[in-house]
């Protein structure tokens, strides 16, 4: 099993991101996820799961990151619901930008 970077993918019709690790057996193994909705063209990141087995590896805040940057690339902007990306931001000013007044 790789330990390494998760990749993120966007599954916008059931608006979720969803965090995967490459696994050398198995193809991808799904690590967590993002929830959100969305109102124009904010999205309200509502939900942050890493699965228990996963956890403790920094996989939430890579998740995050890469949400953020889809965000920025697709030129919305967030409303942070849940307290895992609120905090996040908090820690990374570099992305408020990105929350939408």
């Amino acid at each position: 099993m790789a330990d390494g970077t998760i990749s993120v993918t966007h599954l916008a019709e059931q608006e979720r991101y969803r965090a995967d690790l490459a696994d050398d057996d198995m193809g991808a193994v799904e690590v967590g996820y993002i929830d959100y909705t969305t109102d124009g063209d904010n999205l309200a990141l509502t939900h942050t799961v890493v699965f228990d087995r996963w956890g403790g590896r920094g996989f939430a805040a890579e998740l995050v990151r890469q949400v953020l940057d889809d965000v920025r690339a697709n030129d919305r902007r967030v409303v942070p619901v849940c307290s895992y990306v609120v905090s996040y931001l908090d820690k990374h000013p570099e992305y408020s930008d990105l929350v939408a007044s």
